[in-house]
This record gives structure tokens, sequence and C-alpha cells, in this order.
């Protein structure tokens, strides 16, 4: 499944970015047969993840899919000798990957609350990224940390990404995404009824992010009557 969910998010990726045409390369003999229908799919929870594919592809116009062996891959095997190269500086003190948790601006909603009007829950940080203005009524010290907020942050377009310490990108959702994402990696064809810490972690792998994601996780998971 794990091949299937990458194959998935980097065709999101390439929608994104609005690609049209696209080759895509994978180690996977069965998820890359499978999608060129040369293999049947039989596992129930293949089959969904196949649907989802499928759907996609309606975004390009051609797309291929074509296999190729691991050992064959020579330019994962260049991007694995060079990091095997790098030496970590001994001096500094080298802390561990932790997903961020933010005090955020009383402007931010949590889940729980119904949205103020129709813009995002990350939108004071989208205004400032894009257009460098704060909320209005905003406190000096609310906008010392907007500016430390955004420093985290990217813009592509129209699409925002929150950076990660080690640099990977996180797509930025809106309250109706976010319950969609919670619902579905909860409970959902790849739900596993998993703890809120285990879900955030799912969701960070899917390339996701809010403000308020591990929290709203917790309180997911404590109210689904099935766990």
């Amino acid at each position: 499944m794990a091949e299937y969910e990458a194959c998935i998010m980097g065709l999101q990726a390439a929608i994104e970015r609005g690609i049209r045409i696209l080759d895509v390369y994978g180690d996977s003999a069965l998820v890359i047969y499978q999608l060129r229908g040369e293999w049947e799919t039989k596992d129930p929870k293949l089959i969904n993840y196949r649907r989802i594919v499928l759907g996609l592809l309606r975004e390009f116009d051609d797309i291929s899919f074509n296999y190729l062996p691991r050992d064959e891959n020579k330019m994962a095997d260049a991007l694995a000798t060079l990091a095997s190269m790098i030496k970590a500086n001994k001096v500094e003190e080298m802390s561990p990957i932790q997903m961020s948790v933010y005090k955020v601006p009383a402007s931010f909603c949590n889940l729980e609350e119904e949205e103020k009007d129709d813009n995002p829950l990350y939108q004071d940080i989208l205004r400032y990224v894009r257009d460098r203005k704060y909320p209005a009524q905003a406190s000096e010290n609310d906008k010392r940390t907007l500016r430390r907020l955004a420093c985290d942050y990217v813009l592509d377009g129209d699409v925002l990404y929150k950076r990660r310490k080690d640099q990977v990108l996180l797509r930025c959702v809106d309250a109706v995404e976010a319950k969609l994402i919670l619902e579905e990696v909860h409970e959902g064809v790849c739900g596993t009824h998993a703890n809120g810490f285990t879900m955030a972690r799912q969701i960070m792998r899917f390339g996701y992010y809010w403000a308020t994601m591990e929290g709203d996780c917790i309180n997911y998971a404590k109210k689904c009557h099935k766990c």
C-alpha cells in the first residue's frame, strides 16, 4: 500500500503544478503492472487505491507507467550514496525531527469552531507570505508571531506549503479539507483507527499540514465510538 500512496502523492503534486504529460517510473512491479492493466487487482484495499489513481489520471493528457527495477535505478543509488557521504557538524546540537506545535494567533480557528468566513485556517500566514500584510487589529506581538511563523512557509502559485525541519514541504489545507483527511486517515479506505499521535504522523507522511493538526487528531480519535 505504501507504493500506491507514494504514487498518489506524486500524481497530486504533478497536478498541482499543472503538469499534463508525465512518465512515471517505479520499482514496484505489482503497482506498475496493475496500473497498466496487465495484472489483475484482487486485494480489496489495493482495488480502492487503484481506483483513486485512475481518477487522478483524468487530469493528464498523456501518462505512462514504467517498471524500473531497483538495481537499475541509478539515480536513487546516486542519491543514497550522496546522503551517506554527508557528515553532520558534531559541534552543533542535532535535534530529532519533530512536528512543530505553535501558539497560533487568535484569528486561527480550531476545527471544533465554525469558520467565521470562507477563508482557510492559514489565511493570516497566506496573506503575509503573499502580500506582506498583517491582519486588522493585530498587535505588535501578533505581528512578531506571524513573522516568525511565516519563515517556515513557502508559496507556490496559490498553494501554501509548510516547510519541515528536514526541508520536506507539506501542503497546507483548510478546515473542510482537514475534516475529510481526518475521516479518511482514521476510518476510511486507508484508515486503521489509530490514536491521535499516529494519525498526525500519517497525515504528515501523506504530505498535508494545518496549524491545529495534532490536537484535532487527538480529539477526533477520542470521539470515535468504534475505538
